[in-house]
């Protein structure tokens, strides 16, 4: 099979091709030698601190997940707000894992209705400022409340996520510290340990363009290319969606008039 290379440059297709061929590019001795590996630098960088994860239920953050628990690392928090899919909150219910916590951050139709620029991102700024507000504002939230030395989150360099400096853990000006303890792991890797841990995946998956969009609050999906295809994408997945939508967002009720 053909590496995979950046994420932002790899289709839905190749990674579902790469995702049912991993036994063939990842053998269960090399991912178990990494698994590993992976803990004890965990137990050793966590060791005397109070620690949790970030659990997104997308596939990074259920790989760190297990290796979390196998480092006896169990309190973790999801950050939503009120603009989920339902069938992935019903997921959610079904498949988190026992010690989380959930915190809304409470963006709803009436705030995206004041900020319809944030409606379907076309470009990498606008995705980051959700990440900022919800993601981020959230996982700050929690480290305070619970008094956290340490939150493990599921960035890696293969997403061009930012890990730190010559690191995988640094503190930001707010004083919380983030550890990304999967930050070298591989796109193979990681579907690897999917593979042979079998880890089931949220719905996001089975979408169009899944693996690409990854799990994301609707508003927020990205890489739709336009809002009315946005829509489009959306009503794919979810009707009642739209038609909620439809009350508070011009652009929704345009789409659903266009299908008449």
């Amino acid at each position: 099979m053909n590496k995979l290379g950046r994420k932002q440059r790899i289709s839905n297709a190749d990674w579902m091709a790469a995702a049912k061929d991993i036994d063939k590019a990842i053998s269960k001795q090399e991912l178990d030698g990494l698994v590993e590996r992976t803990t004890g630098e965990v137990r050793e960088k966590t060791a005397g601190k109070k620690a949790a994860f970030a659990w997104s239920g997308g596939k990074d953050s259920l790989v760190l997940e297990r290796i979390c628990q196998m480092a006896d690392i169990q309190a973790c928090v999801l950050v939503t707000c009120d603009l989920e899919y339902p069938s992935f909150i019903e997921w959610v219910e079904k498949n988190k894992p026992a010690k989380l916590e959930i915190v809304n951050t409470g963006q709803d139709l009436k705030w995206l209705a004041a900020h319809p620029q944030m409606l379907f991102p076309q470009n990498s700024k606008t995705t980051a400022q959700w990440f900022n507000i919800v993601q981020h504002r959230g996982q700050a939230r929690y480290y305070k409340e619970n008094n956290l030395d340490v939150l493990l989150l599921g960035r890696r360099k293969a997403d061009g996520n930012y890990v730190g400096k010559g690191s995988n853990i640094y503190t930001n000006g707010q004083g919380v510290t983030r550890y990304s303890p999967l930050a070298e792991w591989s796109h193979e890797q990681i579907l690897a340990f999917i593979h042979y841990y079998k880890i089931d995946l949220p719905p996001f998956y089975e979408w169009h363009n899944g693996y690409c969009c990854g799990t994301h609050p609707w508003a927020a999906r990205p890489q739709t290319g336009s809002i009315e295809n946005g829509w489009k994408e959306v009503y794919g997945i979810d009707p009642s969606i739209v038609i909620g939508a439809a009350e508070h967002l011009p652009s929704a009720q345009a789409y659903l008039e266009s299908l008449r």
